[in-house]
């Protein structure tokens, strides 16, 4: 996997409270072949408000 992120320490008070103590990564699995490589996540939303509209689908 491809996992660039960031994450905020809950004790950095340089940061806004309501993001402290969370993390957020996009992640992707990519298959290795003898051919080259095929990205299995690639149909996975990457934009703030896609993934947000796919994760209220999730809980709704």
């Amino acid at each position: 996997t491809v996992e660039p992120g960031i994450y905020f320490k809950s004790t950095d008070l340089l940061v806004p409270e309501e993001l402290r103590g969370i993390g957020v990564r996009i992640e992707d699995d990519i298959l290795i072949t003898a051919d080259g490589y095929e990205i299995l996540s690639d149909q996975l939303p990457r934009e703030s408000a896609d993934v947000e509209a796919w994760m209220a689908g999730l809980l709704a």
